[in-house]
């Protein structure tokens, strides 16, 4: 049973900072790029940042870059992101994903197992 679980997220000021986690079990992703996703209310599910199997050619969307940071240990099975200078804009729900099929990172469909997610919300 392959399962990702986030872990991190809360209610954080504007400016301030929040590191999430996601830990993997059931089988190991340390051949699989991985990435972020979030979802804010009434909005689709869009792409934050991506990391390669190696943990080498980190990719974010242009909304984060500068901000956050992407990281990976495949000894632990586990996948961060280090979000800092937070904004009201970057309140959403963050899913961690592997991407299974091949395709560009930023493209939701080209990930085949997704965590239940973790709420981040962003005070002004």
């Amino acid at each position: 049973q392959v399962q990702l679980v986030e872990s991190g997220g809360g209610l954080v000021q504007a400016g301030g900072s929040l590191r999430l986690s996601c830990a993997a079990s059931g089988r190991t992703f340390s051949t699989y790029a991985m990435g972020w996703f979030r979802q804010a209310p009434g909005k689709e599910r869009e792409f934050v940042a991506a990391i390669s199997w190696s943990g080498g050619s980190p990719y974010y969307a242009d909304s984060v870059k500068g901000r956050f940071t992407i990281s990976r240990d495949n000894a632990k099975n586990t996948m961060d992101l280090q979000m800092n200078s937070l904004k009201p804009e970057d309140t959403a729900v963050y899913y961690c994903a592997v991407q299974y099929y091949s395709g560009a990172y930023n493209r939701v469909s080209t990930y085949k197992y997704w965590g239940p997610g973790t709420q981040v919300t962003v005070s002004s």
